[in-house]
């Protein structure tokens, strides 16, 4: 176990981080001097050039699509907008309405000791609750000649933006390397194989996961940015998808659209009722992930160059929408309820069986729901010359067979497979909020 005295240092990010002042130089950034951290071995690590690099594969579109200046409000949307991270209850980020853009990223973990776990959670949540406040993590421009800057500086004065970060941990994060295994949530364990999978070792897996959403790409970017690189030495990036434009809607927002050009999350969970009974832990799981889930995530690969040479009447049989206004095909406007039964004069159904909402609706699965958390992301050009770009899913669950379950039945059927592939997946155990002066995951240490 750590020591407590350090410990105690990181979850208080009074002690560990600066004041508001960017010119305020912190300890750390003197003691990382000390130790001769040079230029050469920084980027070696799992450091801001690591992650640069990572992030640079997601398209770079965090710097062009920010706001660049210090304007608290522009377009109706309020950046000085915060959440809190102390609550007690459930991270932040999963029930939140869903905001603009999204940096996700997993992590391995490469120190094989439980004390470096544990003070990189303590670390982590101390620097979340201030990014999460738009604060820096460190002193931005340091007064000590030769000193390295405690945070990178790129979302200093733009505001919170509403960012919420939210951790996960991975399967691996209970195996014989750090004394974990009893635990080990219930249900953790990796996908199975599914029908729908073409993923890709570059894509796939993770100790650690972090979710940071904003409405300026600039302020995800550089929490991720940030947190990775205070886990240098203890954890290398994996992969990581940059997303854009949501691509599920919460509550009272209107609903977005995806790269097909359809509507999505028309009928994503909620309702506060709905959380409880499908997204929230209760007292059927190790008692330290009560008012925790599930996190499942997917690199989905959309072939839209050819969706966009199919017919609209084509694409609203695959879908089971219309593609303007988002009804259902059996009739009425987007939040009507489907009827699945209804006929058209030729006998067919108006909503095909094997139509993705025929799919995946909860009437048609014994009452299923997840909640959808997705969002748009781009990669430029394939190698094929084609568009390279898809969908960042993140689904959120107090089970996973649940999404097990619908994949099953959406990767052997759906309509929607001559167009996509599932090429990236992760499962992560998203433990609850911490309260003040407590970090992310403490129970396990105890």
């Amino acid at each position: 176990m750590a020591d407590q005295q350090d410990i105690d240092r990181q979850q208080n990010p009074e002690q560990t981080l600066p004041p508001d002042d960017p010119t305020t130089e912190p300890e750390s950034a003197d003691r990382s001097t000390r130790r001769g951290m040079s230029r050469r071995g920084f980027f070696a690590g799992a450091g801001a050039g690591v992650v640069a690099g990572a992030l640079a594969g997601g398209g770079g579109t965090a710097a062009a699509m920010s706001r660049g200046n210090d304007q608290t409000q522009t377009e109706g949307i309020d950046f000085t907008k915060s959440y809190p991270f102390y609550t007690g209850t459930h991270q932040a980020g999963i029930q939140t309405e869903p905001q603009r853009y999204c940096v996700y990223m997993t992590f391995d973990l490469v120190s094989g000791t439980a004390t470096d776990l544990q003070v990189l959670l303590a670390r982590w949540s101390a620097g979340i609750a201030q990014l999460m406040q738009g604060k820096p993590v460190g002193s931005v421009s340091p007064t000590q000649t030769g000193a390295v800057a405690g945070d990178t500086g790129e979302a200093y004065n733009l505001g919170p933006s509403s960012l919420t970060v939210t951790l996960g941990l991975g399967p691996g994060v209970f195996d014989h390397r750090f004394g974990l295994a009893a635990k080990k949530p219930k249900l953790l364990a990796p996908l199975p194989a599914l029908p729908s999978d073409q993923l890709q070792k570059g894509y796939t897996g993770g100790d650690l996961s972090l979710q940071a959403c904003a409405d300026d790409p600039q302020v995800a970017y550089h929490a991720i940015r940030n947190l990775a690189r205070m886990g240098r030495g203890v954890v290398n990036t994996r992969w990581t998808v940059m997303g854009f434009g949501r691509a599920s809607a919460g509550s009272g927002q209107v609903t977005p659209r995806n790269l097909l050009g359809f509507k999505d999350g028309t009928r994503n969970i909620k309702e506060v009722a709905d959380f409880t009974d499908h997204v929230w832990i209760g007292d059927n799981d190790v008692a330290w992930m009560r008012g925790g889930c599930y996190q499942v995530a997917r690199k989905i690969q959309m072939d839209i160059e050819i969706w966009d040479a199919d017919r609209v009447s084509n694409q609203e049989q695959v879908i089971g929408r219309t593609k303007g206004g988002g009804a259902p095909l059996s009739g009425g406007a987007e939040f009507d309820t489907p009827n699945f039964s209804v006929k058209d004069a030729s006998g067919d159904y108006k909503i095909p069986v094997k139509s993705h909402i025929a799919l995946a609706a909860h009437e048609n699965n014994g009452g299923v729901k997840i909640l959808r958390r997705s969002y748009n992301y781009t990669d430029g050009i394939s190698q094929f010359g084609q568009l390279d770009a898809g969908l960042l899913f993140i689904a959120y669950m107090d089970t996973p067979e649940s999404f097990i379950q619908l994949q099953r039945k959406l990767g052997s059927s759906d309509l929607l497979n001559e167009y996509i592939g599932h090429i990236g997946s992760g499962i992560f155990a998203v433990p609850p909020a911490p309260a003040q002066g407590h970090y992310l995951g403490e129970a396990l240490f105890s």
